[in-house]
């Protein structure tokens, strides 16, 4: 890949949506690869966003997934703020930890405890914030 390309922000969503579709089914890299006949550095490159996915690999790709194409497009081809948030939210879903935070996040029954945990993170996140804010003055 060339140095100067800069992903589509709607082939990173696409890609992301294709890897927390393949997590959520408990598949490796290299299974969905070896099941659509690519290597795992292909499949790692399209959920990241750097190599497009064609149509027809789309289509091989939902199958293996056991799901629609629309269920991984979504609402990506709608223009405007709607698939802007889509894609900023499909970019911070592929941060490390993210998918396992949210299924441990569901898996708790308690609202107040699904609170704590909010509360927890939006804590963390501010203290972040104030944190580069001292390093950048």
């Amino acid at each position: 890949m060339n140095a100067d390309h800069v992903s589509n922000p709607l082939d990173i969503a696409l890609g992301a949506r294709i890897r927390i579709r393949r997590k959520s089914l408990g598949l490796s890299q290299d299974d969905l690869a070896v099941k659509v006949g690519l290597t795992f550095q292909q499949i790692q490159k399209y959920e990241r966003g750097a190599n497009r996915v064609s149509f027809s690999r789309l289509v091989e790709i939902a199958r293996t997934l056991k799901c629609r194409v629309q269920d991984l497009i979504g609402d990506l081809d709608v223009e405007g703020e709607v698939s802007d948030q889509v894609a900023a939210e499909a970019v911070q879903l592929k941060e490390t930890g993210a998918l396992e935070l949210i299924r441990a996040y569901s898996s708790i029954r308690s609202s107040g405890r699904r609170r704590l945990i909010v509360n927890i993170a939006l804590e963390l996140a501010r203290e972040d914030e104030i944190e580069d804010v001292r390093q950048v003055s």
